[in-house]
């Protein structure tokens, strides 16, 4: 029993998600609303599993086929399963999304299903884009076969109600228990008679997230994304806080700041649009250099010799790091997403507030040192900055080699 349950969870733990975004249109229609859906594939079949067979081999999910790649257990779409009961497989869409209008939950009715290798997949970023993707076969013959992790779901589900429907509620009752699910990317799209919101969320939507038809509600998702991930990315935070720790002027600690503020502000969207390289080099490339720069500005945060150019500087490693942001934006935002420049605006005012954030408390932290613990200041900046270097060192070791495997 204990090896069943060793063997299931690690044959569940190759479900990959390799596309890890859900793509969610809402059409306000004047019977109810109408939802076009994409979602990874894996999301609707790693928790079903089969038992094991008589060769100690769990039984393949639902439109999937299992096999052995090294000694590995892996998972393959089932495409010839998929075109005889595609409907199927929709109506574990259509059972894990519900939305609420008021005190009454709904499940919708599925209209449609299709599939995609991720290589495949057409546009779904505007709503006649999403409308067209549900259109032909649900699995055309030419496609290849393909890992579940590596295949993508579209699903039209449409939700009745005899009366308009301005604010609702959706969420999710999926949850697969993938490495990975709690930062799935979730674009929510609500297209309403005479204007189209954007949303931003993060996770499973195990929790209902309301959608208000607020513009503000729509700009306040991607300002805490910006946030969320200037926070969360632990080489922005080093960097930061080690800019903070290279001054003890007001004046010069804002001169680092908003050189930083204005080289990642033109990176992100210049990152974004495409206006960088595009070859496999470029991202491990940009992420070497970021490590490098945490080396540099914690090397001249204890060095005593000044520097003039601080402002030119940290501009020109703004400009490294809002390459970086712009890489995670583009997982969320494609060119011709709706609302593009308010998201990214959002997005970039999200990063600001992070890096004002960090700048905050950690200069409170160093005020307060060297006004009650004054002889002690400089090992607690050493004890700051050592471990910096430690970890920015490994970083850029790390991905020199990616980058040198990308060539």
């Amino acid at each position: 029993m204990i090896f069943f349950h060793v063997f299931l969870s690690q044959a569940m733990a190759h479900f990959n998600l390799n596309v890890n975004l859900r793509v969610i249109h809402v059409s306000h229609e004047v019977d109810g609303l109408r939802m076009y859906i994409r979602l990874p594939m894996a999301y609707l079949v790693a928790d079903k599993v089969g038992p094991e067979d008589e060769n100690n081999v769990p039984q393949a999910a639902p439109f999937t086929t299992n096999r052995f790649e090294d000694n590995v257990l892996v998972h393959y779409l089932d495409a010839e399963a998929l075109r005889r009961d595609p409907l199927a497989l929709g109506q574990i869409i259509t059972k894990g999304h519900r939305l609420t209008f008021g005190e009454n939950a709904f499940t919708g009715e599925l209209i449609k299903v299709r599939a995609y290798p991720a290589l495949k997949q057409v546009p779904f970023a505007q709503l006649k884009e999403a409308k067209k993707a549900l259109e032909g076969e649900v699995y055309q013959s030419d496609f290849e076969v393909t890992y579940v992790g590596d295949t993508i779901v579209d699903a039209e589900i449409f939700f009745p109600s005899e009366r308009a429907i301005r604010s609702y509620s959706l969420s999710s009752t999926l949850n697969p228990g993938l490495p990975g699910q709690d930062e799935t990317a979730n674009l929510i799209l609500d297209h309403s008679f005479d204007e189209t919101l954007t949303y931003r969320v993060r996770g499973t939507l195990a929790e209902p997230f309301t959608i208000s038809r607020s513009s503000l509600q729509a700009i306040k998702t991607f300002i805490w994304e910006g946030i969320r991930h200037i926070l969360e990315g632990i080489d922005h935070v080093l960097f930061v806080l080690c800019l903070v720790l290279g001054t003890k002027q007001l004046g010069s600690l804002l001169w680092r700041v908003t050189g930083f503020t204005v080289g990642h502000s033109i990176t992100i969207s210049a990152g974004f649009l495409g206006y960088v390289p595009s070859g496999p080099w470029f991202v491990p490339f940009v992420e070497t250099c970021i490590a490098l720069s945490i080396i540099y500005v914690a090397i001249t945060a204890v060095s005593k010799t000044s520097n003039n150019h601080s402002f030119v500087i940290t501009t020109a490693m703004g400009l490294l790091h809002g390459l970086g942001f712009s890489f995670v934006l583009s997982e969320i935002l494609q060119l011709n997403s709706v609302n593009l420049w308010q998201s990214l605006l959002a997005f970039n005012v999200g990063v600001e507030i992070g890096q004002i954030i960090i700048v905050t408390i950690s200069w409170i932290f160093l005020l307060a040192v060297a006004k009650y613990l004054a002889k002690y200041e400089n090992q607690v900046r050493l004890g700051i900055v050592v471990p910096c270097l430690m970890v920015a060192s490994v970083w850029t070791g790390q991905r020199f080699f990616q980058f040198v495997g990308s060539l």
